[in-house]
């Protein structure tokens, strides 16, 4: 392959092996992260003063890379105080109590619709759409938040995004990159996914229900943080049928901005940003309506708090993201170009690497291929990599003889469940934050279901091959 691996490339593993046994022990990475910026920096530039000053540098990179979400997260949550404070959302989510009854319902429910919205638009929107309506009808029915979040995540981020059967951008890289055509990584991929959801979406439920009999996960969550106060409701600022209005408006709202997707083609970012629009104007509509003459205050003093819940849940992730950042295109846009002519990246580079020491056979080439996938899925994109995936399953598939279009989508699915958002803490954040739990938590309920499917199918994908 061609790949010159530096005293960088190692001294990044040794940090990825460290930040993970902090995160399975529970304790904070933020320190392990900032030492691993800082000496990334030193040993590539050799000057303390410019290494100290990256470690800055990095924070405002990986907050620039994650604002959108920051922002999104935040006027959401601004939204949900004043359907909070006036109760409309007591009466917007009524109807769905009356189908919502158990866990189980929630659980399967909320997933199987995260799913489909996902397909169309992907996940990130899904979470603004569906979270805001279907969290407290949840949590109501004795589904935790928590499980709220797993749901979303792994139907969303895992099942739509990894097969990406509609919009086709992930089996488009990878289709690319192995010299195939895109209906042919879609074609190979479809039993691999179902696969890989139906072994992670069960997996998942029957450790959730393990615990909730065992009462070892606690059933808090929501915007409120669990924290909303009941002199805190002001429900004489709205009549009966002016909250019945606005129950109505709010989702039928939301229900165009979809038609609005599908129509004018609003996928990723464009469709995070009519949601996000979409919610500010309802929230100045709702602040004004409700506070009367008090409204132009109400709603800064509503953004501020939608702010502050971002700002505290995003905290933590900041160092974290701002490390893994420099594993991808990040380290030289932060620290210089540093890195050997050839370097695609400390994480494409790590993922060539261990491809290229391995022998060639049908049951060694799935294996290497769905490691590559989840190494370069680290970065917490799961997009970054899937291009190094396709080559490698190329030639892997050339030198085998076949099944190049199934390692090609093992290879996708592998990185976008560790990095498009199940298993990457930073990457997970939307359904995390929307649920109010903690990402890091969120990551450590997936590891075991993800780590399961991807094993069951990497052995189905052997024969395929």
């Amino acid at each position: 392959m061609g790949i010159e691996l530096t005293a960088l490339h190692w001294i990044y593993v040794v940090f990825i092996v460290l930040i993970i046994g902090f995160m399975v022990k529970r304790r904070d990475t933020t320190l392990v992260c900032i030492v691993g910026i800082f000496l990334l920096s030193f040993v590539a530039t050799g000057d303390l003063v410019a290494s100290t000053s990256k470690v800055f540098s990095s924070f405002i990179y990986a907050i620039t890379e994650l604002l959108s979400t920051i922002i999104i997260i935040c006027v959401i949550v601004a939204m949900s105080r004043v359907l909070l404070k006036t109760e409309i959302n007591e009466v917007m989510v009524s109807p769905f109590t009356k189908i919502i009854k158990n866990p189980t319902l929630a659980y399967w429910t909320i997933g199987i619709l995260m799913m489909v919205i996902s397909w169309f638009f992907w996940p990130s929107p899904a979470v603004a759409l569906l979270g805001a309506v279907l969290l407290p009808v949840a949590i109501r029915a004795g589904l935790p938040a928590l499980g709220v979040a797993m749901a979303m995540n792994l139907f969303g981020h895992g099942i739509a995004l990894s097969g990406d059967f509609i919009i086709q951008g992930a089996p488009k890289l990878t289709a690319d990159a192995a010299g195939l055509p895109v209906s042919d990584v879609i074609s190979a991929s479809v039993p691999l996914v179902i696969v890989m959801g139906v072994v992670t979406t069960f997996t998942a439920f029957f450790l959730l229900r393990r615990d909730l009999k065992r009462g070892t996960i606690e059933m808090v969550g929501g915007f409120d943080g669990g924290q909303e106060d009941e002199e805190e409701v002001e429900a004489h600022l709205l009549t009966k049928n002016q909250k019945r209005f606005f129950a109505i408006l709010i989702p039928i709202t939301f229900l165009l901005n979809v038609v609005a997707m599908a129509i004018f083609d609003l996928t990723g970012g464009d469709a995070t940003a009519l949601i996000g629009g979409t919610t500010l104007v309802l929230l100045l509509l709702l602040s004004m309506f409700a506070h009367k003459n008090a409204g132009l205050e109400k709603t800064t003093s509503y953004l501020i708090q939608g702010f502050q819940f971002g700002f505290k849940v995003f905290g933590p992730v900041i160092p974290i993201a701002a490390f893994f950042y420099l594993g991808d295109s990040g380290f030289t846009q932060i620290i210089g170009d540093y890195l050997p002519e050839t370097s695609q990246g400390i994480i494409n580079d790590l993922g060539g690497a261990l491809a290229a020491v391995v022998p060639m056979t049908a049951e060694v080439a799935a294996v290497t291929v769905a490691g590559v996938g989840a190494i370069t899925g680290l970065d917490g994109s799961g997009f970054s990599g899937i291009s190094l995936v396709g080559s490698i399953a190329n030639l892997f598939g050339t030198v085998i003889g076949d099944g190049t279009a199934t390692l090609t989508a093992l290879g996708q699915i592998a990185a976008i469940y560790v990095g498009g958002g199940t298993l990457v803490p930073w990457a997970l954040i939307p359904a995390a934050a929307i649920c109010n739990v903690s990402p890091f938590e969120l990551a450590r309920r997936n590891l075991v279901p993800v780590v399961i499917g991807l094993v069951v199918t990497t052995i189905v994908a052997m024969f395929f091959i």
